[in-house]
């Protein structure tokens, strides 16, 4: 071990080669975990085009940017999404403002 790597490893900075191992076992996980859960790439593409519907009502969302994954944790399995925000709707697309005729519908 040359005096680079230690002082590397001392201050927490990972070498590319580490950067790289990281990223190769978290994506094995990921398989392994939707393997083990025999979740297909349909149903986690259903579920993506599920949340940006359901989310897309209230907030402006990048579509582009959004990641679902499924987590194993020791406790269990978690599904993980991150969503990146633009912008939040002031009233959401499904709410249509209700417009009532004056004493329709007031009880007297």
């Amino acid at each position: 071990m040359n005096i680079v790597s230690f002082l590397g490893k001392f201050f927490g900075r990972d070498s590319e080669a580490d950067a790289s191992k990281s990223v190769a076992k978290q994506r094995l996980r990921l398989v392994l975990v939707h393997d083990r859960l025999d979740v297909s790439e349909t149903i986690m593409n259903s579920l993506r085009e599920d949340l940006i519907s359901t989310i897309g009502k209230y907030m402006e969302i990048d579509k582009d940017a959004l990641e679902v994954s499924l987590s194993r944790e020791d406790e269990g399995v978690a599904l993980v999404a991150n969503i990146p925000v633009i912008n939040v709707k002031r009233q959401p697309d499904s709410v249509k403002p209700v417009i009532q005729a004056k004493g329709v519908g007031s009880a007297k």
